[in-house]
């Protein structure tokens, strides 16, 4: 997290969906200022800001959702967590790392989902991806998506990922478009959003590699993607409190982290999501070995923070803020597995706390927008634990002194606001994007059905 308000890279990247969200956006409301969205019990600034949301959610799980797709050299393999693994090598091909310039040989095989027309056509799609990728090996996860038009997409690359860093370097890939369609990052997004251009679906591929001549592969036990036509807004409906309850969730702050391993963008101060990720991973019993710590200097607090900003570091993006980087790392532990999606509401999650499931949530706002965090940010994930007898947020704010005072309250309007909206004034009174209520979800491989049922309320399966 930046704890001004100097734009964070994910809000340059997203200057033009920005720019195309300003063009389509109504009236302000009179009651909103520059520097200032409206006021916490306001009506929305935009007209139909009180639509419902639209998000869409499609995952390959089983044995035979891996089965129904197209394999070159790929393997559904079953059991309790079903997966996807290298057959026989489909081919070899040279891969040149663009951050270390090393060039190497690798063999591949492809699979490759069947279509999947989405429930609402999209101007965004968000791909993760749960894998394990012993050394020597790594994925490439790949969206094409088709436009209302019946025109497709290129094969958009949506990230390049290994658990571990000593064969090739986890990146993103910029420069990515087609004039029509662009990836930020993390997020394909549509240029213009208010020419109507939508994607309406989209296939995934995958591509497994390893060291040629041995049997090494990764198993991929779950990719899918979010597909969303978030509202244009600068607040959202009010919610109405439902069932308090608290989760235990271990605390950590990323601020005792500062100046630690600059090298994963700036140390400490700026991970937010790794220490969040972090928190919810050792809720579900994720732990990390001695060995697996040794590299970090004895010295330091919280070594599993340190080892949960490297591993997560995306080397293009330069930040460990990349959304699917971090559920992929929550499922480097046993037993777990992890999205990104978007939630509609305040409700959602409290069905998801009532169930027993905490979240992550992204969110930018000025410092007078929450009252008691202290700072403003341009872009911040905090861990959501629990909600109040009277509703409010229980929060597990990273971006705190020290582990004593992580745990926070936030006033359940503003909390609510400050998540949803898609729209804000940053500290110059300048339009500037919001999340939509962007959040990353870790549960159980095998969640129990009472989860599955909280799961499923909220889109994700």
């Amino acid at each position: 997290m930046s704890r001004s308000e100097q734009p964070s890279r994910r809000t340059l990247l997203s200057a033009a969906v920005v720019a195309a969200v300003t063009s389509s956006a109504g009236p302000v409301s009179a009651h909103a200022t520059p520097g200032r969205s409206a006021g916490p019990s306001g009506g929305s600034a935009d007209p139909g800001a009180a639509a419902a949301r639209r998000v869409g959610n499609r995952a390959w799980t089983s044995y035979s959702d891996w089965r129904a797709g197209g394999s070159e050299g790929t393997r559904a393999v079953a059991g309790v967590r079903p997966g996807l693994v290298i057959a026989k090598a489909a081919g070899t091909t040279d891969y040149t790392d663009p951050h270390t310039g090393r060039t190497a040989a690798w063999e591949y095989a492809i699979w490759t989902s069947p279509v999947h027309r989405l429930t609402v056509p999209a101007t965004e799609a968000i791909v993760s991806w749960n894998a394990h990728t012993p050394d020597g090996t790594w994925i490439q996860a790949e969206l094409q998506g088709t436009y209302t038009d019946g025109t497709d997409t290129p094969w958009y690359v949506m990230g390049r990922w290994a658990a571990g860093d000593q064969d090739v370097l986890r990146t993103s890939v910029d420069g990515q478009s087609d004039g029509r369609s662009t990836v930020w990052t993390d997020t394909l997004a549509v240029d213009d959003a208010a020419s109507g251009l939508r994607l309406v679906s989209y296939r995934l591929r995958l591509t497994l590699h390893r060291r040629p001549g041995t049997k090494l592969t990764p198993t991929v036990w779950r990719i899918g993607a979010m597909g969303s036509d978030v509202p244009d807004r600068f607040t959202v409906p009010a919610s109405t409190p439902g069932v308090a309850r608290e989760l235990i969730v271990p605390r950590y702050s990323q601020e005792i982290h500062k100046g630690q391993y600059p090298e994963y963008d700036n140390g400490g101060e700026a991970w937010c999501s790794p220490t969040s990720s972090q928190m919810i991973a050792e809720y579900w019993g994720g732990r990390l070995t001695e060995e697996q710590l040794s590299w970090v200097d004895p010295s330091y607090a919280d070594p599993q923070v340190c080892h949960a900003a490297r591993h997560t570091y995306d080397h293009q993006y330069e930040g460990c803020g990349n959304w699917p980087f971090n559920a992929a790392y929550a499922a480097t532990f046993e037993g777990l597995q992890g999205v990104v999606t978007r939630l509609g509401s305040l409700t959602d999650l409290e069905t998801l706390i009532a169930a027993g499931i905490p979240a992550i949530t992204s969110q930018s706002f000025l410092e007078d927008e929450l009252t008691g965090a202290g700072y403003g940010t341009a872009g911040h994930l905090m861990t959501v634990i629990g909600f109040t007898p009277d509703g409010d947020v229980i929060a597990n704010d990273p971006a705190s002194p020290d582990n004593e005072s992580v745990r926070r309250v936030y006033r359940r309007r503003e909390w609510e606001n400050i998540w949803l909206r898609t729209k804000r004034y940053n500290a110059s009174g300048k339009v500037a994007s919001g999340t939509g209520g962007v959040c990353y979800l870790f549960f159980p491989a095998r969640p129990t059905p009472r989860m599955r049922r909280a799961l499923a309320a909220v889109g994700v399966r």
